[in-house]
């Protein structure tokens, strides 16, 4: 399985990303090499590709199909992406407060700590709809892992489209977000653009 081990903080700084939206409370006091350099029409698309690509944790033959699918629904393109990429359950689980990082969320997915409406699931790219209840199991609720990450991630803000409920660890999702709902700073159409040449 291919992964990304690029330094966070590193990877961050080249995207011009702030760390905060991967649920990292570092910051780099570096400045980035290329911040002087000015970039082509085609770096901006890219920059944005690999920027959605990066937050999301998500490789780019997972991401082309994921765009492919978005093409296809109905809609805006750029805003089906986001939302396809938003409903990942490892994203959820983060959005849930359930995991201080969205790789936090794959590792607890892998694990098999997560039911989906009372089933264990252990694919982190797994797409949740509307009406799906998250939980921990009951099994690793006691642990301490789960009880630092409440104490961490208290007083992040849920998403409208979630409830959660941090002291039983589980939450719903309400509905689809919207694009004015997720708070990921990409240029969608950037990407759209993209992929249309």
């Amino acid at each position: 399985m291919a992964v990304n081990r690029t330094p966070v903080l590193k990877r961050c700084r080249s995207l011009d990303l702030d760390p905060t939206y991967l649920g990292y409370d570092k910051k780099s006091n570096r400045k980035a090499k290329n911040a002087q350099r000015k970039i082509s029409e085609y770096g901006l698309q890219l920059r944005e590709k690999q920027k959605a690509k990066f937050i999301y944790g998500v490789l780019e033959k997972p991401f082309r199909n994921y765009y492919k699918k978005a093409e296809r629904a109905k809609g805006m393109t750029g805003e089906n992406l986001m939302t396809m990429l938003e409903l990942r359950l490892d994203n959820v689980i983060f959005r849930l407060g359930l995991a201080r990082t969205r790789r936090e969320a794959r590792q607890i997915v892998d694990h098999r700590e997560v039911l989906v409406n009372g089933k264990i699931v252990n694919i982190p790219s797994a797409a949740v709809k509307p009406g799906d209840v998250i939980e921990i199991k009951e099994s690793a609720k006691s642990s301490a892992r789960f009880k630092d990450i409440v104490e961490s991630v208290n007083g992040r803000l849920v998403p409208e489209w979630l409830e959660a409920d941090q002291e039983n660890l589980k939450g719903t999702v309400v509905s689809a977000p919207r694009r004015d709902q997720i708070d990921i700073p990409v240029d969608e159409m950037l990407i759209v653009e993209l992929y249309s040449k």
